[in-house]
């Protein structure tokens, strides 16, 4: 076993805390790898706190991993020790169900097995995130990263990056497109970069007007005060998609108002209470409501060398691990621009 660092949540009711633990050796299709950077995600937060469903604890949270290769076992052929290397929400699969052969490993039937807070394989061994100095990982779940881009900025493309970038391609947002943006946070300033790159005509929806200077510096070519009835009124029947990014309460009837006919609202956010949708909010103009979950290893890999080949990361703020408590205090308070990444030299 490979002794190891990291920062866990003992249970629910506690904060994290340093927590020494073992990850398996390298087997013939492992690839270990050093983390050098762990991003912060919403969803470490929810998960430590239960606030989805009950949680594996010790809990060591971390989703959006870059880091060196260590070492590789003796069937590996993609990778090799000093590589660059990557692993987001997920770390293994069944591999041969439907979804899991057309590179959706993300749906795969079985259940993918998430970083952490998920079961290994055997369905007994628990998984540990990326709060922690080393990681072991089955080779088809590593991703290559490009020592072109700010490694630290790299982090979060892997779970804000590619949850925006998948429904994006997946509807084939572009030029000729009207797209909206609902949210300008850690999900938000990602898509906006992902939809302008894509040449849409993309328009920002935030309930706070002091985020339009931001939202015009990542890109975006309007906003919209969605607090303002006659900013509201002026969008109606303007969009061709809405990628919903909020994760807190909203009233997704008046966004969907905001579609063109045959427009389709993805929600990609995750609010902690079911939505109430009235029918006639979809009938009156055939709307959709679409959501979509990060994206396959395949369609990974193709966003990091799209981000690698037009120069496109994440906007963050690197922290020592020390400061995470008063990170997650900022990130519940929007007080962030716009991803936090722990420089795991600090652990």
């Amino acid at each position: 076993m490979i002794a190891t660092k990291g920062y866990a949540a003992q249970n629910a009711e506690t904060d994290l805390a340093p927590w020494n633990f073992e990850r398996r050796e390298v087997g013939p299709h492992d690839v270990q790898f050093e983390i050098l950077f762990c991003g912060v995600c919403h969803s470490d937060l929810h998960q430590i706190k239960n606030d989805w469903f009950p949680g594996i604890f010790p809990m060591v949270p971390g989703h959006e991993i870059v880091g060196r290769v260590v070492k590789v076992g003796d069937h590996v052929k993609k990778f090799k020790v000093g590589d660059l290397a990557g692993t987001g929400c997920m770390v293994d699969s069944c591999q041969v169900c439907e979804n899991c052969k057309q590179d959706l490993e993300q749906y795969c039937l079985e259940g993918n097995t998430q970083t952490y807070n998920s079961l290994e394989r055997d369905g007994k061994t628990p998984t540990y995130g990326g709060y922690s100095d080393t990681i072991v990982v089955r080779e088809e779940f590593v991703l290559h990263v490009s020592d072109k881009l700010n490694l630290a900025a790299v982090a979060p493309l892997l779970c804000a990056g590619i949850t925006t970038y998948s429904p994006l391609k997946h509807w084939k947002v572009g030029k000729g497109h009207k797209l909206a943006v609902l949210g300008l946070g850690g999900l938000g300033h990602m898509a906006v970069k992902f939809g302008v790159a894509f040449g849409a005509e993309v328009t920002v929806l935030s309930t706070s007007p002091k985020k339009e200077e931001d939202a015009k510096k990542l890109g975006a070519h309007h906003f919209v005060v969605t607090t303002d009835p006659e900013q509201v009124k002026a969008g109606r029947g303007t969009f061709d998609f809405i990628l919903d990014t909020v994760s807190a309460e909203h009233d997704f009837n008046m966004y969907l108002s905001l579609l063109r006919t045959n427009g389709i609202h993805i929600c990609v956010g995750v609010p902690p209470k079911p939505a109430e949708i009235a029918a006639f909010s979809l009938l009156g103009g055939r709307k959709s409501l679409a959501g979509s979950g990060i994206g396959g290893i395949a369609e990974t890999q193709e966003m990091l060398d799209f981000c690698a080949e037009n120069n496109i990361v994440s906007d963050i703020e690197l922290i020592d691990i020390k400061d995470i408590h008063q990170a997650y205090e900022r990130m519940e308070k929007g007080d962030v621009r716009y991803r936090f990444v722990i420089d795991m030299a600090t652990l």
